[in-house]
């Protein structure tokens, strides 16, 4: 058994205030407006992430949520006191709703591990027993308490982590689907040129003993209604058949709010984005939401800015499947102004990538490239930057737009602990943080992920390269794999996708941030330029030991974080292959590490050790070889040796994640104002509740509970003391 501390967030664990106060007082009336009803539709969509977390976390947000509406903190508290709680436990349970609130679930946003309260369960009854809400109707509050105490306290191997049924729960599939029916799903889907983004998969018996697989697509509506949905057929002695209507009531929510928000738009493409988005949310249809992605590439340098939808695959277990996501943002000009020298000189830049023309793009197409303030980021997590649209054929043909999220990248680094490193190094680190990850998410979005061409076979049995002259960077020899009619590099590379794709980014990141001219576009020369180019490899690799480690699961030998797996494969590429350019050393047995960077030697040795596996990285991208790319990541990212007695000691060193406190908008006498809160738990459940002022989310989420608990049943006994 696992030690129960790597499961709690502790009573200390840091709040920070996520502040877009003055982008937003500079907005205009109008685009206050749209702003407001764009948060809205994020946030009610957002709650669709605690029906993809867990099959308990809708529940007990209801529960945790009743019970803060129905009285101040200071009430609840005096309450619990008396009841015989300790001021600590009741700490506790203020810091687990908090936690939960943050990442919709009762699993972290990064890292899909389970975290339970720090507080007894004896005690959290108590605290639950001495509410308002459980005094003015205790048969619902105990029966909700009923329902979710076992889960929420399990620590069941199974039930620590994210995963599929053998390593993990999840709701993308229903609990009885092992990794052989997710690849049977993938290859009928696949014949009928489905992409799995906005559905979920649910397995049952037919009348004739035979599996029936359901893919249910996220929509307002749930009638059937080809060829959208599709009825019963055998494929593989199976049978398959495709249904909508998926969080509708929630979906319903979000799109009567984007109808709000299009009054207020700012132009024609911003109308018809929302216009797309809102079809795809109520009709169940992808297409629809590619058709608004391409009005949203279209909307150049808005003032506000904002994506909703099903968009990242990292938590679904086959990596496909998106999560919901909204982002509701506003400009940041002084910032923006870089990365938009950055795009000028993109082209040049991306001429200097080491795997040649033959495998990039045929044009490169020009992005936005914005810093943004986030006023609203709902979902399980907030990162630093963002490239999207997700969809291939949108981003290699028509364009995609790189997002830095400016006031998220000092807010997460606040007060930070830095082990394993020595003092002139956390020195160095502590004041070129913050400048060398712009420099990186700057580089890792626009010249990472929007890089690099897929090969592949037309419909028409043409090829998008010349097949007689493009040769294999690797072998020398003709190109022989590439990408067929229906596929994409989700349902090619699969579970290994995002840690492969996030890799070859930052490792475009660290390659590039070498060079003088790039670095100066930030504003940083000379000696400066050296130092902010030395932090940022010296803190992606020291992030590959510190924190990456964290997210690796010995007993299933699997990484639960894409972007920490890819950290870990860099660092350990520099230390095996570098000569004592990266060492990682252990100067007090079983208590502590020391990471030591040869500064003098990135330049030379570490750009040709990363030119080189770049080149490997995106020929296995572009002629879709994921057993190749398997092997190679396997042989980097294995935790043997040493390295599986240095997580422990990575583990004494761990520090929470800070819990971003968002603010709300609020309509008042014809105006929106924003309101902002304290940087503590007690601040965070405060936004949540003003968030959702009444209980018709908490019906709403425990219906579509109820309505998907049958998928899920044996979880439950499992969960069971």
């Amino acid at each position: 058994m696992e030690d129960k501390s790597n499961f709690l967030l502790p009573n200390n664990q840091r709040f920070v205030e996520l502040d877009s106060s003055q982008a937003f007082n500079n907005l205009t009336n109008k685009e206050k407006f749209y702003a407001h009803y764009l948060s809205q539709a994020a946030w009610n969509g957002g709650l669709i992430v605690l029906l993809q977390t867990s099959p308990e976390s809708p529940k007990i947000f209801s529960l945790l949520h009743r019970i803060f509406l129905g009285e101040s903190l200071e009430n609840l508290k005096a309450s619990a006191l008396k009841a015989g709680v300790s001021e600590d436990d009741f700490q506790a349970f203020l810091v687990y709703a908090g936690g939960l609130f943050a990442n919709s679930g009762n699993y972290k946003g990064f890292g899909d591990t389970k975290f339970i309260p720090n507080l007894t369960k004896d005690a959290f009854e108590l605290i639950v027993k001495s509410s308002k809400a459980y005094e003015n109707d205790n048969t619902h509050i105990t029966k909700l308490w009923q329902k979710v105490q076992n889960p929420v306290y399990s620590l069941t191997p199974r039930l620590t982590s994210l995963g599929l049924p053998n390593k993990g729960v999840t709701t993308y599939f229903s609990s009885n689907c092992t990794e052989e029916d997710s690849n049977l799903v993938n290859d009928w889907m696949k014949t009928k040129r489905i992409e799995a983004y906005i559905c979920r998969t649910f397995k049952t018996t037919a009348d004739d003993g035979l599996p029936l697989y359901t893919i249910h697509l996220a929509s307002v509506e749930s009638s059937p209604k080809p060829p959208l949905t599709m009825d019963k057929e055998l494929y593989k002695n199976a049978y398959f058949q495709v249904t909508r209507g998926d969080y509708s009531p929630l979906l319903k929510i979000a799109s009567d709010n984007l109808g709000k928000a299009q009054e207020y738009a700012a132009n024609d493409n911003e109308k018809n984005m929302l216009k797309h988005y809102i079809n795809s949310f109520i009709e169940g249809d992808l297409n629809e939401h590619k058709e608004g992605s391409r009005f949203w590439i279209k909307d150049k340098g808005p003032i506000i800015e904002t994506y909703q939808g099903f968009i990242e695959t990292y938590r679904d277990p086959s990596g496909q499947r998106g999560e919901f996501e909204g982002f509701v943002a506003m400009v940041n000009k002084e910032m923006s102004k870089k990365f938009g020298r950055l795009v000028d000189s993109a082209e040049s830049f991306i001429k200097l990538l080491p795997w040649g023309q033959d495998l990039e793009k045929d044009s490169f197409l020009r992005p936005d490239f914005t810093s943004l303030d986030v006023l609203t980021f709902s979902g399980s997590g907030i990162p630093a930057g963002i490239n999207i649209p997700n969809y291939d054929e949108i981003r290699q043909n028509e364009g995609f737009k790189n997002v830095s999220l400016g006031n998220v990248i000092p807010a997460a680094y606040k007060e930070s602990v830095i082990p394993f490193l020595s003092e002139e190094d956390k020195a160095l680190l502590d004041k070129y943080r913050v400048a060398s990850f712009e420099v990186q998410v700057g580089l890792h979005e626009l010249l990472g992920h929007g890089s690099g061409k897929l090969l592949r076979q037309n419909a028409d049995g043409t090829f998008n390269f010349d097949k007689k002259k493009v040769k294999n960077p690797l072998t020398g020899k003709e190109i022989e794999m590439w990408y067929t009619e229906g596929e994409t590099y989700d349902s090619k590379f699969t579970t290994l996708g995002s840690a492969f794709e996030e890799c070859r980014a930052e490792a475009v990141g660290l390659y590039l941030s070498v060079l003088p001219e790039i670095v100066k576009i930030f504003g940083y020369e000379g000696q400066e330029a050296e130092d902010v180019t030395y932090v940022n490899w010296l803190s992606l690799l020291w992030n590959g030991v510190a924190k990456a480690t964290e997210m690796y699961q010995p007993s299933t030998d699997t990484w639960l974080q894409a972007h920490a797996r890819a950290r870990f494969v860099l660092m350990r590429l520099l230390q095996l292959e570098g000569e004592g350019l990266l060492t990682v050393t252990e100067p007090a047995r079983g208590t502590d590490l020391l990471l030591t960077l040869d500064r003098h030697r990135i330049a030379t040795d570490g750009k040709r050790i990363i030119g080189e596996f770049l080149v490997k990285l995106q020929t296995l991208k572009a002629t879709g070889d994921a057993a190749a790319a398997e092997q190679l990541f396997a042989r980097y990212s294995r935790l043997e040796g040493e390295w599986a007695r240095w997580r422990d000691i990575v583990l004494l060193h761990k520090q929470p994640r800070n819990i971003f406190v968002q603010p709300n908008t609020m309509l008042k006498d014809n105006a929106v104002e924003l309101k902002r809160y304290s940087a503590g738990a007690e601040g965070m459940i405060s936004s949540w509740v003003e968030r959702f002022p009444d209980s018709k989310v908490d019906d709403i989420l425990e219906q579509l509970a109820d309505q998907q608990a049958k998928y899920f049943e044996d979880l439950e006994l499992l969960a069971a003391p």
